[in-house]
């Protein structure tokens, strides 16, 4: 299994940046595709981007592309998202998740969650 820890969130002004991070443990991490998701109140977890295990293939919600850059560094079992050009709409909690099944884009279809930190961008 992988236990996954994330840091990074916080307040930031609208068309500002933030760089989040996931730091995983376990041996296995570099075989595992990797994604972030969000979810606002009172609405579903949401894709945002995705990784593959090599990190040379990455998949974005149309909402996030350009501004927003997933990579990972599998040799210090982190992933990154990094997040540019903040909108208020951008406001969330923010989640990374491991997977085995491939490029996946729905929550389910991943196995091991982080805790979920807070994003907020002022309007």
């Amino acid at each position: 299994q992988v236990q996954l820890v994330e840091s990074g969130g916080g307040w930031v002004q609208a068309g500002g940046s933030l760089r989040r991070y996931c730091a995983a443990a376990g041996r296995t991490f570099s075989s595992y595709d990797m994604g972030w998701f969000r979810q606002a109140p009172g609405k579903e977890r949401e894709f945002v981007a995705a990784i593959s295990w090599t990190g040379g293939r990455t998949d974005y919600a149309d909402s996030v592309k350009v501004r927003f850059t997933i990579s990972r560094d599998n040799a210090k079992k982190t992933v990154y998202l990094q997040m540019n050009s903040l909108k208020h709409e951008d406001s969330a909690v923010y989640y990374c998740a491991a997977t085995s099944l491939g490029m996946v884009r729905r929550p389910h279809e991943y196995h091991y969650w982080g805790q979920g930190t807070q994003v907020t961008v002022s309007s």
